[in-house]
């Protein structure tokens, strides 16, 4: 059994990880507002792009931009993949990890050849021990304030590369911002664009997805498409880091105060027990007193 100086100084111990676990709760419950506000804001832009976007691609035959256009056969494939740069965010990672595995081992048993680009240090790291092909790393991008020049770079090497047939492919897997308690790890791909009816599927109905505006355009939709294809991948993948990266700050506040109440839960259990343990010894001491007073008399 545990003695009193050892269970009182497990105590002090928990308070001490308490304070911690609640300070970051509170960080990230500060950093959460600050992303929220930028994610949602942008979501409506990201979303308006894309319904032009479709409605240009409607008007246009399917092969004027080589962006629009699949490959006959997928050979190779790059996999964006957002984590975070820091833990203590519960399964928040461990779950971007197991899907893009779970994509990486699809494609390679279809024969294609899989790289990745690494956004966050967590992600990068389980590259490295997996060892598996990473072209391009980003740390020190999410947590804090993105700015759009880092979709925009990605976004333009990731064009260039797929015109140039370095891939036949490029997908992303990030955490999509559902609510306060729920982060789901998405599969999107990037390129070649699908069209606007596959991904108009997974976010309405099929009554609105049979509605397409048509929009009046000056010039021709083919040559607006030229212009408007590679902004969309800069936007859809800096609308991912944004996604990701409030999902982070949802998903370490969650981690933070299940803590601090697992924190609480030991305290009241180690103070029963120091109790138990100080009853336990003044009894001891008052029965060694009784008994030293009775042999006296005897």
């Amino acid at each position: 059994m545990a003695t009193l100086k050892e269970v009182k100084l497990k105590i002090a111990a928990v308070k001490k990880t308490k304070q911690i676990t609640k300070a970051m709760n509170m960080v990230a419950a500060s950093r959460l507002r600050s992303a929220q506000q930028r994610m949602e804001g942008f979501r409506p832009y990201a979303a308006k792009f894309e319904e032009v976007l479709g409605s240009l691609a409607q008007s246009s035959a399917d092969d004027s931009n080589p962006l629009l256009v699949p490959r006959e056969s997928i050979k190779t494939a790059n996999v964006l993949l957002c984590t975070s740069d820091r833990g203590l965010c519960g399964g928040f990672n461990a779950n971007l990890i197991e899907k893009a595995e779970e994509l990486a081992n699809t494609l390679a048993d279809k024969g294609v050849a899989v790289s990745f680009t690494a956004f966050g240090k967590k992600g990068r790291d389980w590259l490295r021990r997996e060892k598996r092909t990473m072209v391009e790393q980003h740390i020190g991008v999410m947590g804090g304030t993105i700015g759009f020049n880092i979709a925009a770079t990605t976004g333009r090497d990731m064009v260039s590369s797929f015109l140039q047939g370095t891939y036949d492919e490029v997908l992303m897997v990030y955490a999509e911002f559902v609510g306060m308690s729920k982060q789901l790890p998405v599969v999107k791909q990037l390129l070649p664009i699908p069209p606007l009816e596959i991904a108009d599927e997974q976010q309405v109905s099929d009554e609105e997805a049979t509605y397409l505006p048509e929009h009046i355009c000056e010039p021709s939709p083919e040559e607006l498409l030229g212009e408007i294809l590679p902004k969309s991948v800069d936007i859809q993948i800096y609308r991912a880091l944004l996604e990701t990266s409030a999902s982070e700050h949802a998903a370490r506040m969650l981690a933070m105060d299940n803590a601090t109440k697992a924190c609480n839960d030991m305290i009241e259990s180690l103070t029963l027990a120091y109790n138990k343990a100080r009853q336990s010894s003044i009894t001891a001491e008052l029965m060694d007193i009784v008994g030293g007073a009775e042999a006296l008399k005897g």
